[in-house]
C-alpha cells in the first residue's frame, strides 16, 4: 500500500487525511502539500498503516510549527514526544 494523500477544505484550514505507508521518501510529497495552504493545517492520520523515525521527526517539527495532528494513534504520539524529550537532550 503507497501513500494515499486526501486534502480537504473550508477556506481556512486544510485537512490531509493520510492512509497507507508513510515514510521518509514522501515527506517531500506532503511537505509540497502542506505548502500555501490556508494558516491552519490539520493532518489526519487515522489512516497511516506504517511509518518511519525520518516521518516521526517530520511530525514533530510540524507540530511545533502549528500543525495539528488528528487522531493520532497512541504509539505514534508517544513516540513524538520522545523523539521531541531527545532532542531537547542534545
Amino acid at each position: 500500500m503507497v501513500l494515499r494523500i486526501e486534502s480537504v477544505s473550508d477556506g481556512q484550514r486544510v485537512i490531509l487525511r493520510l492512509s497507507g505507508r508513510l515514510q521518509s521518501e514522501h515527506v517531500d510529497q506532503l511537505k509540497a502539500q502542506m505548502e500555501g495552504r490556508a494558516r491552519s493545517i490539520i493532518l489526519d492520520l487515522d489512516g497511516v498503516k506504517l511509518i518511519d523515525r525520518d516521518v516521526v521527526c517530520f511530525l514533530e517539527q510540524c507540530e511545533a510549527s502549528g500543525v495539528e495532528l488528528r487522531q493520532c494513534p497512541l504509539y505514534l504520539r508517544e513516540w513524538i514526544i520522545r523523539e521531541r524529550t531527545s532532542k531537547g537532550d542534545s
